[in-house]
């Protein structure tokens, strides 16, 4: 692990916000599935399932090649440079996104047939 904290994880980051970055901000389709955490500088932006696959494009985009998971009791780190899934170190909280916040979300953006929209590996 000693390692992957010299390069891509921060331990002072404090997440973005409680939803993802991009979606919120009124990028389309506006609404995720999961929620992805960058370890270097606490972006939150949706996962690959979700149609803009936001966490990603940032991890690209910034450089930040270590993303962990923002969803309630999931605690797994994962270096897209290696593709590789590891445990991580704590992080600066919160931990995830709220209990009370649905997943996929946000409230009142996620379309009925939202399962149709989902990317798949």
């Amino acid at each position: 692990m000693d390692d992957h904290i010299r390069r891509g994880i921060s331990l002072t980051a404090v997440p973005s916000g409680t939803g993802c970055v991009e979606c919120l901000s009124g990028a389309e389709p506006g609404w995720w599935f999961h929620l992805r955490r960058c370890a270097e500088c606490g972006h939150i932006g949706c996962c690959d399932s979700s149609p803009s696959q936001h966490a990603s494009a940032h991890a690209l985009t910034a450089g930040h090649p270590v993303i962990t998971s923002f969803e309630p009791e999931e605690d797994w780190f994962y270096d897209l440079t290696t593709q590789q899934t590891f445990d991580g170190p704590r992080l600066p909280d919160p931990q995830s996104r709220p209990w009370n916040q649905p997943s996929p979300g946000p409230e009142g953006k996620v379309p009925k047939d939202w399962k149709r929209h989902l990317h798949r590996a």
